[in-house]
């Protein structure tokens, strides 16, 4: 399968880029600048991200692009652009007005590749506060701004491109054709990369690779193990066991309810309640690293003993999507991680299970495409995205079994009201968080000192970024209203109006 490198500097579009690839059919992939895979025959391109960082800083990122230049086609974006100057004789200066906002294109060579269709004029997204100031001497400028000379540039002589500006944010207009333009007229590539195409491709690596193996998989009801286990579930037939595991963390009355979608669906699933082992595990547990752990140890063990009832398992399947492995991994090192994965990071060597993880280069919503063209129905394709570790990690606090009944219940009330009104479509992930806070109430002629919790509910397409919606007051006010009159412990409700950056989905 031919795909296009994106090597991260850091910055934070790196993972917008990679889905303006995705949507134009051609698969790539994301590496930390000094972790890439070894470049073989099915690499048709490679694009240099932008970076927090400048190239005049001694702790900038450095790569060695001998292995890249001239051998295959290379396109430099902000920081990326600045590098192929400033290391190869060129010049990069602090800019005397940083060069933030929109800027039109005057475009010098017509004939250059890259530009191929773009209009005069057209605008773009400038976000940088240095500039070039010096391009080498075999190098050709393609296009510039008012403020910029050198807004676009190319190497004599070879397919390596530069632009110091992001071809992937919605404001620079045209941006979508230019990257096209560099990844069919200048990377070759064939646009055949659909949702059918992987379903198809990926059932077949999966026969290969099981063989005759049996295998089993954690199911949560959610969108990433359905149709993960529905992949599988066509390579290797019966040879699948699925696993659903009551946690203790799920919504209210959520273990039946998704034994019962699956009904029909031909897969063999076991239901196992294990809520007293997660619960005692998790008494007195507050630091939310420390939660997550927990709870993937836990899954890991529950697991384990059920792997040990099936004979000759040699596999443990998991739903693991992109964007948690990209929050898993960083360009500066584990120190850096946003948060640790419960579905990334390996298997305690005892278990002698091998991974297999179908859906681990998909974003969300091309994992929703697949699904759909799988045939999986909409109502399962259409849930919200739920957090493996569940109400563990909406509970800002140490977990008990009052906790999560309380919060079960207002999340129940939340998301059903979602569905009432007519807006649970519109939202790309909801839910309640309870807070480690109490404060004073009047209920009746009583003051009460109960729990506060926060209704949080955003738009995103992936879960990389994502902004509050805007609910209406009319539909804050009455579902605040029922959790605080239905919810014995709960006396004050807020709304979450964070967007991702800086903060993220979840609160822990």
């Amino acid at each position: 399968m031919e795909k296009i490198l994106i090597l991260d500097f850091g910055s934070q579009y790196t993972q917008l880029i990679g889905r303006r690839v995705r949507e134009l059919n051609v698969f790539c992939e994301i590496h930390p600048y000094n972790r890439y895979p070894v470049i073989d025959d099915s690499v048709k391109g490679i694009i240099l991200s932008g970076s927090p960082y400048s190239v005049r800083d001694e702790k900038g990122p450095r790569i060695d692009l001998s292995e890249i230049r001239g051998k295959l086609p290379l396109l430099g974006v902000c920081y990326g652009a600045q590098y192929l100057a400033h290391f190869y004789g060129g010049e990069v200066a602090a800019s005397d007005s940083r060069e933030y906002g929109r800027a039109h294109l005057k475009v010098s060579d017509n004939n250059s590749l890259l530009f191929n269709q773009i209009s005069e004029n057209s605008q773009v997204w400038m976000s940088h506060g240095d500039t070039i100031v010096r391009l080498p001497d075999n190098y050709d400028v393609l296009a510039s701004t008012e403020d910029v000379e050198f807004a676009a540039f190319k190497i004599r002589d070879e397919m390596t491109y530069a632009i110091q500006f992001h071809p992937e944010v919605y404001h620079t207009t045209e941006g979508t054709r230019l990257l096209e333009n560099f990844l069919v007229n200048i990377c070759g590539c064939c646009q055949n990369w659909t949702p059918d195409s992987f379903a198809e491709s990926t059932i077949a690596q999966l026969r290969i690779k099981l063989g005759n193996d049996k295998v089993v998989l954690g199911l949560s009801g959610g969108v990433d193990s359905s149709v993960a286990g529905v992949l599988l579930h066509k390579a290797i037939g019966s040879n699948l066991t699925c696993i659903f595991v009551d946690n203790g963390l799920l919504r209210k009355n959520e273990f039946n309810d998704v034994l019962d979608s699956y009904k029909g669906m031909g897969l063999n699933v076991i239901g196992i309640d294990a809520r007293e082992k997660f619960w005692n595990d998790l008494k007195g547990i507050t630091e939310p690293e420390k939660k997550r752990k927990t709870i993937g140890r836990n899954f890991i063990e529950v697991f384990d003993v059920e792997a040990h009832k099936i004979q000759d398992v040699k596999w443990l399947a998991q739903g693991t999507i992109y964007p948690d492995v990209i929050e898993s991994v960083s360009v500066n090192g584990p120190s850096a991680t946003i948060k640790s994965h419960h579905n990334v990071g390996g298997l305690p060597a005892k278990m002698k299970l091998k991974v297999v993880e179908p859906l681990n280069l998909l974003f969300k919503d091309e994992v929703r495409r697949v699904g759909k063209a799988l045939g999986i129905k909409e109502e399962l394709l259409g849930r919200h995205p739920f957090p493996g570790p569940g109400l563990g990690i909406r509970i800002l606090s140490d977990v008990t079994p009052e906790k999560v009944r309380i919060l079960q219940e207002a999340d129940a009330i939340f998301t059903q009201g979602l569905r009432d009104w007519g807006l649970y479509d519109k939202v790309w992930q909801a839910g309640v968080m309870l807070l480690p806070v109490q404060s004073v109430g009047v209920m009746g002629d009583e003051r009460t000192y109960e729990n506060v919790v926060a209704l949080r509910a955003v738009a995103s397409t992936d879960g990389m970024t994502a902004d509050w919606v805007h609910l209406p007051y009319e539909f804050l006010a009455k579902v605040s209203n029922d959790i605080i009159n239905k919810v014995r412990g709960i006396n004050r409700v807020v709304y979450d109006i964070s967007s991702k950056p800086p903060a993220t989905i979840e609160w822990e």
